[in-house]
């Protein structure tokens, strides 16, 4: 039994008789052929993972535009003004002191890698978000062949937590005391 369906031929626009088999087929490609098109042409679907919401910020992108300036972008300071960060013993060595440099910022003399600066490091602590300072010390205390431990956005925390009644910059003697 041969059932007739009228399919219309693009180019010409004649109309053919075809089975019903055959228009049922077409009609299941057609479909098939939209479906893939409408795949190709749609962008996929954004993940809202926590993590997605939650970046972390770029330390390097933090140092660039905050510490830069003076340590320069190579980490070497400037000799007799601004101390290196590259090889510093202060970066590679405990993070709650750097922590806290960088929170509330440091005063007077400080020895750094044999030679003295007497300056001031302005805080930070007050423009940066935990987050941020945890980044730019993971990135100083991982660049330059400096090579100490990242820094957790919960520990600068707990270091702004513990000292959030400091309003004055520390002094190297100061920091030398804090266990």
């Amino acid at each position: 039994m041969l059932t007739l369906a009228l399919v219309a031929a693009a180019s010409t626009g004649v109309l053919y008789p075809v089975s019903t088999a055959r228009a049922q087929q077409s009609k299941t490609s057609a479909k098939k052929v939209a479906t893939k098109a409408a795949s190709k042409s749609a962008k996929p679907a954004a993940k809202t993972t926590v993590a997605a919401k939650e970046q972390l910020p770029d330390g390097k992108q933090v140092y660039s535009t905050t510490c830069a300036a003076c340590h320069q972008v190579t980490g070497e300071g400037t000799s007799g003004v601004f101390p290196p960060l590259a090889g510093s013993e202060w970066v590679n060595g405990d993070e709650a002191k750097v922590a806290r440099i960088i929170l509330h910022g440091l005063t007077g003399p400080v020895e750094v890698a044999g030679e003295t600066y007497n300056g001031m490091m302005p805080p930070w602590g007050g423009t940066l978000k935990d987050a941020d300072i945890a980044a730019v010390l993971t990135y100083v205390r991982s660049s330059w062949g400096n090579k100490a431990a990242p820094v957790t956005a919960a520990k600068v925390a707990s270091i702004r937590a513990a000292t959030s009644s400091r309003a004055a910059p520390w002094t190297a003697a100061e920091l030398a005391g804090v266990k």
